[in-house]
């Protein structure tokens, strides 16, 4: 599906949603058949129109181990137009900053699961990995969005 800030590509088995995930801008744009998708792609549409989206309620079913799993629970936790710094939210999961970073790293439901919403101390810090160019690009938008939207 198209958005302001690229294409996203959404995945989902018989267990949920197992990806959704920005990918090639000229990739074509297809309807979804399954109705999960179809769902998820309405609220996403929601979301970047600036309405309150809740996506708390879609079956998520994304692939990574018990603590990536606990991260990504306390990420969806994190209210829209809200952040937590990765310091704060290793202390409370008793880790590391590093260790939050590289869960938000391998999180495959962005937007669902909002890595965004983890911030740096001294800012936004980096996105997917990356501390320059479109990813943390693409953070700073969606953090914009929410802000305007959603207020904090």
């Amino acid at each position: 599906m198209s958005t302001p800030l690229g294409m996203l590509g959404l995945r989902s088995t018989l267990d949920g949603l197992r990806e959704v995930g920005f990918i090639a801008d000229d990739a074509p744009a297809r309807a979804p058949t399954d109705p999960l998708l179809l769902e998820t792609m309405l609220r996403l549409e929601a979301y970047f129109a600036g309405a309150t989206a809740d996506f708390s309620d879609l079956p998520l079913a994304p692939e990574g181990t018990a603590f990536q799993h606990r991260v990504w629970a306390a990420l969806r936790a994190i209210p829209p137009g809200q952040t937590r710094r990765y310091g704060d939210l290793a202390a409370e999961l008793g880790t590391a900053p590093r260790a939050i970073g590289g869960a938000c790293r391998a999180n495959p439901l962005l937007l669902l699961v909002p890595c965004h919403r983890v911030v740096a101390s001294t800012g936004d810090g980096g996105f997917m990995g990356a501390a320059e160019g479109a990813w943390p690009q693409r953070k700073g938008q969606l953090l914009a969005h929410e802000r305007s939207h959603f207020g904090a």
